[in-house]
């Protein structure tokens, strides 16, 4: 039975089993008497709005047999007596399933053929906060929550053009996701939003239990071994926003507050929030800081290593930085430690409730500091470089592009253990060959707008530029 049947207690009694009326506790269902016929409707409890519904039961209560007795399509039945903005009318039973699991009332008549689903849906949400990973000193302090519908309203109020698409589709075999293309249908480039719908159709999974990350690894090409992030996030309407208006498409993806931004390229990573809550100039040095910082951090810690190890080769202007007092443990295995060290206060940070978390940083310090010096387990310049590589991964708005720097930083860290200034070498084309052969989700390719060259996008990401029609 995959529609409904003329026989209104033969699909009350397979809508019950289908959904699960008596087995599963929020599951609400009640029969009511409309204009002296049968009727029934099926919510989720704790998503239909009571006081909507109230009403709406109330005025279907009062209609009279006179009033109903010409219907014989829900249809119509809808077009005069259901004032739910957001209503449609079916005999899917899957859709009707999906529908209800989904947060809508399904209501069915005795002697009316199909059913109605009505949006009277309210999900529990918390409110509308500035996300913790993308703080602005000055603009919007409103972030994307997890309910998809909310935060298309927030796209929809920066952006008031009818060319705004909003494209849903349904993504998870058990699940039924919303997942929404959001695009401006006169600026995107319809050859890879017809890829990107390709592989989101292609999808056989059962579920997207972690929301943006169970469909980028459902997306995305298959380079384990590849630590570039192939697609950006945000937490912030504005940045996506921007993102639209430039031609791009944003993935959102329902019970998650994290869009997906494509296409991605390795010079989107330059560009922060605050670059443009600042003046062009301002921007502009605080985008080659951080680039600059970025590269260096990936860099400076097997550089160090390699020439304190070997004294002889440093010239005359470096003498400060001489081989380090000797410690219980090698200089590589100091590096490594603290490099695994820092990560580990990360997790723990994560774990530490609020109430602990001044007394966890005093104990981290000291433990790391002072205590691990005074202990000859680690050197203060190990500290003092580890430290400096640290604050600027702090700076790296994507945590994903601070782990892929991080993993590469200590591979280059052994190859120069190994084999000494051949393994840097090594280590650095390595990482341009993973650069060059990365592969993005959707677009004309990872190191775009250098490879095809596009000289006016590539300035547009380097330097901040004064807001322009082109350019949000």
């Amino acid at each position: 039975m995959e529609q409904l049947s003329n026989h209104y207690d033969d699909n009350v009694r397979y809508i019950n089993t289908l959904l699960g009326v008596g087995r599963n506790c929020d599951l609400v269902s009640r029969d009511l008497i409309i204009g002296g016929r049968k009727a029934r409707i099926w919510v989720i409890d704790g998503y239909g709005q009571d006081a909507i519904l109230e009403r709406m039961g109330a005025f279907w209560l009062s209609l009279s047999p006179e009033q109903v007795r010409a219907f014989t399509q829900m249809q119509d039945f809808a077009d005069r007596f259901i004032t739910f903005s957001e209503t449609n009318v079916t005999s899917d039973l899957v859709d009707i399933a999906t529908s209800v699991l989904l947060g809508k009332t399904l209501l069915l008549m005795e002697g009316i053929s199909g059913g109605a689903l009505m949006d009277a849906k309210g999900y529990p949400l918390r409110s509308v906060d500035e996300p913790a990973d993308g703080k602005v000193l000055r603009g919007a302090h409103d972030g994307f929550v997890e309910a998809v519908v909310p935060n298309m309203a927030l796209l929809r109020r920066r952006i008031r053009d009818p060319h705004l698409t909003m494209e849903s589709h349904k993504v998870g075999g058990r699940s039924r996701t919303d997942v929404v293309l959001c695009y401006m249908d006169d600026r995107v480039d319809h050859k890879l939003l017809d890829q990107l719908r390709r592989k989101l159709d292609g999808i056989d999974v059962h579920s997207l239990s972690m929301g943006q990350e169970s469909l980028a690894e459902a997306i995305r090409p298959k380079q384990w071994y590849n630590p570039f992030p192939k697609i950006r996030y945000t937490e912030r309407p504005d940045t996506a926003a921007a993102t639209v208006l430039e031609g791009n498409i944003v993935v959102l993806v329902d019970n998650t507050p994290a869009v997906m931004l494509l296409p991605t390229t390795l010079f989107d990573y330059s560009q922060e929030i605050n670059d443009f809550y600042f003046p062009p100039l301002v921007g502009t040095y605080l985008r080659i800081l951080r680039m600059t910082m970025m590269l260096l951090s990936l860099f400076i810690t097997p550089m160090w290593y390699l020439l304190v190890n070997k004294p002889n080769r440093m010239p005359d202007w470096l003498i400060f930085l001489a081989k380090p007092e000797p410690c219980a443990l090698p200089l590589l295995a100091q590096l490594m430690v603290v490099e695994f060290l820092i990560d580990l206060l990360k997790l723990a940070c994560l774990n530490t409730p609020n109430a602990l978390s001044n007394s966890f940083s005093m104990l981290g310090a000291l433990v790391l500091g002072d205590f691990a010096v005074q202990a000859k387990w680690l050197t203060p310049e190990v500290l003092v470089y580890m430290a400096a590589v640290s604050i600027v991964g702090f700076s790296q708005p994507s945590f994903e592009m601070g782990y892929a720097v991080k993993l590469l930083r200590m591979l280059l860290l052994i190859l120069s253990s190994a084999f000494d200034f051949w393994g840097l070498i090594g280590g650095t084309l390595l990482i341009i060959w993973l650069v060059v052969t990365n592969r993005p989700v959707v677009g004309p390719g990872y190191l775009y707008p250098l490879i095809p060259f596009n000289g006016k996008a590539l300035k547009r990401l380097l330097l901040r530029e004064p807001i322009g029609k082109h350019n949000t």
